[in-house]
C-alpha cells in the first residue's frame, strides 16, 4: 500500500481495532503459531512505532541500543516544511506541544519535521510487524542485541511506505529543514529519505509496535 498525504497518517497509525486483527491473523498463520504458543504473554497497544537501524536481511543483531521509539503516532503531530517559519517562530514549540531540536531534527517520507523518538528502545519482547505478511516477536537485551522469532527479516517487519531520518547539521552549516527541498518529497515506499544541505543523515527504518509484553505493564 502506497502511504499519500491524505491518508499517510491514518495508514501509520493503525487503530486499535486494526492491531488486534492483525494479531489475530498472526495467530492463525502457519509459520507463526511457534512465536504465539503463549500469546497470553502480550496484550495489545495502539501502535507504536520503533525506528530501527541494521541490515534489512538480518534476523539478529547488535546496537539496537541506538534504535528509538515513537510511543505516540508522529505523524499528527508533525510540522509540514512549509511551516518551519513558524516554528521557528515560536521558538521551536510545535502545536503538538513537541520541541524542535535544531542539532536533531526528523523528517518522514512526506516531508513532515517530527518529533525525536525516545532513545533507547527498553530491554523486552515486542510483537512488530510491517504491516503486511510476517507478524512476529523482537526480543531486545539488555546489551542491545536484538532478534527475530521464527527467522523473520528485519526487513519483513519493516512498514515500507514509513520512511524517517534524523538530520544533524554539520559544523558551521545552517543544516536546518529550510534547506530541505519540498520537490524531495513524497519518498518512494522502501527508498532513502533525501540528502538535506548542511546535513549528515541517517535513514531508520519504521517497525509497527502492535503488542508488549503482559509483564512489562
Amino acid at each position: 500500500q502506497d502511504c499519500t498525504a491524505s491518508t499517510m497518517l491514518r495508514l501509520c497509525s493503525l487503530s486499535v481495532a486494526l492491531a488486534a486483527a492483525l494479531l489475530t491473523l498472526a495467530m492463525a498463520a502457519p509459520g507463526a503459531a511457534a512465536a504465539y504458543a503463549a500469546a497470553g504473554a502480550f496484550r495489545r497497544v495502539q501502535t507504536q512505532f520503533i525506528a530501527a537501524l541494521g541490515d534489512p536481511a538480518a534476523s539478529a543483531g547488535s546496537g539496537a541500543d541506538s534504535w528509538g521509539i515513537w510511543r505516540i503516532d508522529p505523524g499528527p503531530r508533525g510540522v509540514r516544511l512549509n511551516h518551519f517559519a513558524q516554528l521557528e517562530a515560536s521558538g521551536g514549540r510545535a502545536p503538538a506541544g513537541w520541541n524542535f531540536d535544531p542539532h536533531e531534527w526528523w523528517l518522514e517520507e512526506h516531508g513532515l519535521i517530527m518529533e525525536k523518538p525516545d532513545f533507547p528502545v527498553q530491554p523486552g519482547r515486542y510483537l512488530v510487524t510491517g504491516g503486511r505478511e510476517t507478524t512476529t516477536v523482537l526480543t531486545i537485551d539488555g546489551a542491545g542485541n536484538w532478534n527475530l522469532a521464527n527467522g523473520a527479516k528485519l526487513h519483513d517487519v519493516t512498514h515500507l511506505p514509513c520512511r524517517s531520518a534524523r538530520y544533524v547539521p554539520v559544523a558551521g552549516a545552517r543544516g536546518s529543514p529550510a534547506d530541505a527541498r519540498p520537490s524531495d518529497f513524497p519518498v518512494t515506499p522502501g527508498g532513502a529519505m533525501p540528502p538535506v544541505e548542511g546535513c549528515e543523515k541517517q535513514d531508520f527504518w519504521v517497525v509497527f509496535v502492535i503488542g508488549l509484553e503482559a509483564e512489562a505493564e
